[in-house]
Formats: C-alpha cells, structure tokens, sequence
C-alpha cells in the first residue's frame, strides 16, 4: 500500500543516521520517530513556488534523502510509511484538525501514523515540524515528555457527535494547555493523501499554498520561519522573533534549518517576498 518495496531503506536510514536495530519493535519505533524529526526537514517551498507537491514515493525519495530540502507532513509520512511497511510494522495513517487556538472547525489537513504494538497503540506524528519527539501511547490520560517538550493527549468530543483524540502543548504564553490537533482513528490512505495535499498546495484557502514556512526543532529550541518572520522558541521561555529582509532568506533558509534551495528557487522565492 505504501510502497514500502520500492524505497532506498539503506538510504533512508543512512539520511536518519540510524545504524541500530531494524526489527519492529518499540525500541526501533522510538529511535526512527526521533531520528526522522531531528533529521528531514520541513519546508513548504515547492507549494510556494509552484503549487505542487509531487507525493510519488520516488520524487519524496529524491528531495527529501536525496537533497538538503524537506516538505510538509504528506511527504514525511508517505516517506515514513513506506519505511515502516518495509521493516514490517503493523501501522495505519490518520488525518487530524489542526487547532492552536482556534474555536471553529478546521479541515483535516495533518497527516500521522498510528502504530500497532504489543497489544498498544502509539502516535507517531513525525511531521508536524514541531513534532513530538517521541511516540505517543493512545490512552485516555497521557502525559507525557521527553525531557524537554511536553503533551498532553486526552478522549473527546473532536466534533460535534464524534470521538476522537486531541493533543495538547503548553500554551505560548502563560499557564494553561492548548489543543494542537484532533483527529479520529479512521484509516487514510494514499488515494486520502493526494486529495487533502493538493489542497494545501494549490488552494488559496490553504495558509501554506502561498506564504513559505520553515521548521527545524532541536532536542532544546525550536526554529520557524512564517514568510519573514524568524522565530525561535524555547520551552518556558518567551519567543525571539526577528524580522528579516527578502536577500537574507536563503541564508538564513541554509544556516538555521539546513536548507539548501537550488539558485533558480531561490531567486523565485526572492522575487515572491519582495
């Protein structure tokens, strides 16, 4: 389903700097989770630019292990997913409402993995940028951390009539929790996939089909780039937000979250910003 056959395992694991275990076991699911996070990138520049982004495992394969570039969730999952099938994983994808804050109903536009183990289920949400780094248990009252970063992972009403799941982040500022995404546990599939991508890159309602974003999280900080906002974020910490002017985005795009734009994109995205 996923096309787990045709993916450069060696080569993923090779870009993840993963040299462990390849069996399919909670330890293994841990260490790709993290790996993959601190390792692929995560940038919209492709929708930006030109309003696509190709999910063909062969062309997530040549721009995400075989580039310094990255994409949005659908590329990292479809690129995850055909790993985890490879190594023999029992999993299924999910779509979740992205929330942070808002009150209204919003579309199912993120992309996850539900993994199956030991008689448990984990939410292994690899690419949301500022994702967790660590599989998250699907129980009713979760709270979790790695150390750094914490959740919360609740059961409830998700939409009106239906139950599902939310996790929750600390708010930005101030006490309190802040729902960052619900979802239910219908399964998605690659058909799924293309619908709600194409959507993001090619509709002017989507908020990444024409203003750039960039994330790249650390163990301690979290770097994002909205158009030519800087911001970057500490846990308990106030953010540092610098603005920046259109020439200094490709150095900055290469210097903080290790992304290399080829000239002809980057002279694109200069003329888009200014």
């Amino acid at each position: 389903m996923w096309n787990g056959d045709a993916l450069d395992l060696d080569a993923y694991l090779a870009r993840l700097g993963h040299d462990g275990d390849r069996s399919p076991t909670l330890a293994t699911l841990r260490a790709l989770h993290r790996a993959h996070i601190l390792s692929v990138r995560w940038e919209n520049v492709e929708a930006v630019l030109r309003k696509r982004r190709p999910l063909d495992l062969a062309s997530v394969q040549a721009r995400l292990i075989g580039s310094p570039l990255g994409g949005t969730c659908f590329e990292h999952v479809t690129l995850y997913a055909a790993a985890l099938e490879r190594l023999g994983f029992r999993f299924f994808a999910v779509q979740g409402r992205v929330q942070l804050g808002a009150t209204t109903i919003r579309p199912a536009t993120h992309a996850m993995v539900i993994v199956e183990l030991e008689g448990k289920r984990w939410l292994s949400d690899i690419g949301f940028g500022a994702s967790p780094l660590e599989p998250i248990e699907l129980t009713d009252a979760t709270d979790t951390t790695d150390g750094v970063w914490a959740y919360r992972l609740r059961r409830e009403e998700v939409t009106p009539g239906a139950d599902g799941w939310a996790l929750y982040q600390p708010a930005s500022e101030g006490d309190g929790w802040l729902v960052r995404h619900t979802f239910t546990l219908d399964p998605q599939y690659p058909a799924d996939f293309r619908v709600t991508n194409h959507y993001g890159a090619s509709s002017p309602q989507s908020p990444f089909s024409n203003r750039l974003v960039a994330q790249r999280l650390h163990p301690d900080r979290l770097h994002m780039l909205d158009n030519l906002t800087l911001t970057t974020t500490r846990p308990g910490a106030r953010p540092e937000r610098r603005e920046l002017e259109p020439r200094e985005v490709p150095k900055v795009l290469a210097d903080v979250f290790g992304i290399e734009l080829p000239a002809v994109d980057a002279g694109l995205l200069l003329r888009k910003l200014g």
